[in-house]
């Protein structure tokens, strides 16, 4: 997907890169130890390995799923064969060699047993951590700092004399309410911007693209899941209205990766690391909502595009191992996996429904509501505020707290805000009046200002350079808004009990449970935001354990996703990938383009002749362009397809070429087999020599790289309609589909041809610009600038002159937040794009490694 579109116009000649010269270095090391030509399959594998060892995908390109699945098929052959091998000489196979078999057979159940412990030990000190890090913003426990006030109070759900408010006077408990909220989330931001810039934001968008083949250099690397663990606690307490559960699908894939990476078989096989990020997100979801088969479906709805039953199979076995791992743990001393997990023990009634589909309906609009005006924040973020993250991470943090003390639903953390609002009001529980008749209107009144706020407060915060989640949030203002719903319907049967609607009621038995409604609300939320179904009913169920309320879910749901996808397709993670201008093929899309696949081909491609050319030549070419491969033709004339040669493949032949032998810069290189008695083949080491030596001391040499082209390259027939290029590349996930017409080179196709097309066609949607809205985020902006030199000169004059903050065009509060993601831009068919334009490889200047 990642080849060039190339093109045979000139381009400036450059040295080789720093990466170029590091690759040719470390492949000339390699070459020197090579003790001699292997025949068969086992010298096929064992130069497909040492190419493996020095080759390095670059930043923002595609993973070549097809050849990943060719090269672990050879190893599998090669394997087979050395067994063969050895049981001919032997007559049986040696224990150690069983042990091997045995282990290389086992080391995938080995690898998601090892990341489903990382992940359930990591989630339970995240959620003890979290928990404490929220109730220390209220008060303390005089027993025992370090508890919190449901542990410090155990068994008495009303409070206990040991849990003490940092004080009686309310002021004092506003203003360290508001201190310890700013000072969490400038921690966060802060460690966020120095360490790992990847690890802000939510993580699963990114996600998606990664296991569909797009790399992300870091993203996935120790750094960012330390940095994600130690900072997602610090957002979640600063109060932020940002959630856990994306995050942990992040820090989740990140586990995956680190651990994987120690495995020879998925080290140098992004193919088969991809079964485990899919296995990883599985159990993200598993142990955030303490959901392990809704896990598996959320990774098999929502993250991958690429999902086979032995993936399944071990989604749900690392799902397994993190849950169990987590309930092992404990951390809420209730056995419950989260803290809002509850039990419904009443039915629900037919009239009801009318009330279920108003919060289905609900759902969609907020989905679609949050999504239209976040993106419009996140534009102004990354055009405006990128140099102040840690600023903008802070004063949200501080701005939240004001506004939500005052409020009794949006003062507490949001998961045990959920928690109270989806409980039954029975058996003495309570809180704050909620379930006291004279108190529902005030309630009522709360919750919906609550919902309005946290609304707000998610459109502006979601983004953030912190590590932030939608879905907890989005379920809070769903729960808010359905335990409203739930009161007023209460209220409603209690005015006029006797009325047929509710002749469904039970005299002397309650009819309505406003928790039902406010669990209902968070699932339609829920599956509004993120535009998912199946995965947020199984969700819902394994919360609940109660299969009462499945149908009521279903329905919800369903409504939810009718109302969503009349506004748009997709959910805040296709979204962003659409703002971020990832080169995403979405497999749930379905288009009709009705053009063949030579509309969108790159016709004047730069190939290679398989034979004329010289070394020196092909050096050049490799010096002046940055494609990710060549088509080997015949000649230039007839463009008879011969083959494909990427260009780790060509670099790796060249040096080794260099190393073997006494070669002229004029040789002749054949890319597909001639005589014999023309050739030098790379295959046994030489002493090295310099290029000056080898022009004195040789003559016109020939060099044989046949062995090196993929012969078989994927190649489809100009008239191939678009749609089924693209399901090409979505089944097989090839780097490069090649045009073939009559056996001739007619153009190659990449999978940013067909995005630069599909955004060019759907341009009324996708590109519609706002002058207006640019003009009004400018006057933003200089009303933002105008405050800060306000506050400055306050503070200049209140201190005497003594402090000094600075103004507009200073570093005030300025910070530097090198985040690759803040460099893209939405995909635009009117403009040029960095990503589909392939203008992401330009040299970095450091050497580029793996899947860090």
């Amino acid at each position: 997907m990642t080849s060039r579109s190339s093109n045979t116009s000139a381009q400036t000649p450059r040295r080789p890169s720093l990466p170029e010269r590091a690759i040719s270095r470390r492949l000339s090391a390699l070459s020197t130890r090579t003790t001699g030509a292997q025949a068969g399959t086992t010298t096929e594998h064992d130069l497909t390995e040492e190419i493996e060892k020095i080759k390095r995908y670059e930043d923002f390109t595609t993973i070549d799923w097809v050849q990943d699945a060719a090269k672990e098929q050879l190893r599998r052959r090669a394997r087979r064969q050395q067994n063969a091998g050895e049981f001919e000489l032997k007559g049986s196979l040696g224990w150690r060699r069983r042990f091997e078999d045995i282990y290389d057979a086992g080391q995938a159940w080995i690898v998601v047993t090892l990341v489903g412990a990382a992940i359930g030990l990591n989630a339970g000190f995240l959620n003890i951590i979290t928990e404490w890090l929220s109730d220390i913003k209220l008060g303390y426990c005089t027993t025992a700092f370090y508890l919190n006030e449901s542990f410090c109070c155990w068994g008495d759900e009303k409070g206990c004399p040991e849990w003490h408010r940092w004080s009686s006077f309310w002021p004092l408990n506003y203003f360290l309410y508001f201190s310890f909220s700013t000072i969490f989330a400038l921690a966060a931001a802060s460690l966020v911007r120095a360490f790992a810039p990847y690890a802000a934001g939510s993580g699963i968008s990114e996600i998606k693209c990664i296991i569909a083949g797009f790399v992300m250099k870091g993203f996935l690397g120790f750094w960012t899941l330390l940095i994600k663990s130690i900072c997602l606690p610090l957002a979640i307490a600063s109060g932020l209205s940002v959630g856990k559960e994306g995050p942990s699908v992040h820090y989740a894939v990140c586990t995956g990766n680190v651990i994987s990476r120690f495995f020879g078989k998925y080290k140098r096989n992004a193919a088969k690391t991809r079964e485990i990020l899919s296995a990883c997100a599985a159990a993200g979801v598993a142990v955030a909502f303490g959901s392990p088969i809704g896990g598996v479906l959320f990774s098999l709805e929502e993250m991958s595009s690429y999902f086979p039953l032995k993936t399944m199979w071990r989604s749900y076995f690392c799902a397994l191992v993190a849950t169990a791992v987590l309930a092992a743990m404990n951390p809420f001393w209730t056995g419950q996996l989260v803290m809002f997990e509850v039990r419904y023990d009443r039915s629900w009634h037919f009239f009801e429904f009318i009330f279920f589909i108003f919060i289905g309906i609900f759902g969609g609009l907020y989905g679609t509501f949050v999504m239209k005006w976040n993106l419009r924040a996140q534009a102004f973020r990354k055009k405006y505020l990128t140099k102040y993250a840690v600023l903008e991470a802070t004063l949200l943090a501080a701005g939240t707290a004001l506004l939500c003390f005052p409020n009794k639903f949006l003062r507490i953390d949001m998961t045990e805000s959920m928690e109270i609002l989806f409980l039954e009001c029975e058996a003495g529980r309570d809180y704050d009046g909620l379930c006291e008749a004279e108190h529902r209107w005030r309630s009522a009144l709360s919750l919906a200002l609550a919902t309005i706020i946290r609304t707000f407060l998610v459109i502006i915060s979601y983004g953030c350079k912190v590590p932030a989640g939608i879905f907890v949030p989005s379920m809070a203002i769903g729960a808010s808004f359905g335990r409203m719903i739930g009161i007023l319907v209460q209220a409603l049967h209690e005015a006029f009990p006797q009325a047929k609607f509710f002749a469904a009621c039970q005299p002397d038995v309650a009819c309505i449970t406003p928790g039902t409604y406010a669990f209902l609300g968070a699932a339609a939320a829920l599956s509004g935001i993120m535009h998912i179904t199946v995965s947020v009913v199984v969700i819902m169920f394994e919360l609940t354990g109660a299969l009462t309320y499945i149908l009521p879910t279903m329905i919800v749901v369903g409504v939810t996703k009718a109302v969503s996808d009349r506004f748009g397709k997709g959910g805040i993670a296709d979204r962003m990938i659409w703002f971020n201008g990832f080169p995403f093929l979405d497999n749930k899309e379905e288009h009709t383009f009705g053009v063949p696949a030579s509309q969108v081909m790159t016709s004047e491609v730069t190939s290679l002749p398989s034979s004329g050319f010289t070394l020196k030549a092909v050096e050049e070419l490799m010096a002046q362009s940055k494609y990710q491969g060549f088509p080997v033709v015949e000649d230039g004339n007839s463009k008879i397809l011969l083959g494909y040669i990427g260009r780790t493949e060509l670099r790796y032949a060249i040096d080794r070429t260099r190393k073997e032998g006494f070669i002229s810069p004029n040789a002749k290189c054949f890319f597909a087999q001639a005589p014999s008695s023309l050739l030098q083949t790379p295959s046994v080491a030489a002493p090295p020599v310099t290029f000056d030596a080898i022009e004195d001391a040789s003559g016109q040499q020939s060099v044989d790289f046949s062995r090196f082209i993929d012969p078989t390259p994927l190649t489809v027939h100009p008239r191939l309609p678009l749609e089924t290029v693209m399901e090409l590349f979505k089944k097989l996930g090839p780097r490069v589909i090649l045009v073939e017409y009559r056996g001739r080179l007619a153009g190659l196709v990449t999978v940013k041809d067909c995005l630069k097309y599909q955004f060019k066609v759907e341009a009324q949607e996708t590109s519609a610009h706002d002058p207006a809205l640019d003009l009004r985020q400018e006057k933003l902006w200089e009303l933002m600038n105008g405050a800060a030199d306000w506050l400055a000169d306050k503070v200049l004059s209140v201190s005497g002159g003594r402090i000094k903050l600075g103004g507009r065009g200073s570093g005030f509060l300025e910070s530097r937040l090198d985040d690759p993601r803040d460099q893209l831009s939405p995909i635009l068919a009117s403009s040029r794009h960095d990503i589909l334009d392939g203008t992401e490889d330009v040299d970095p200047g450091v050497e580029l490694q793996a899947r860090r």
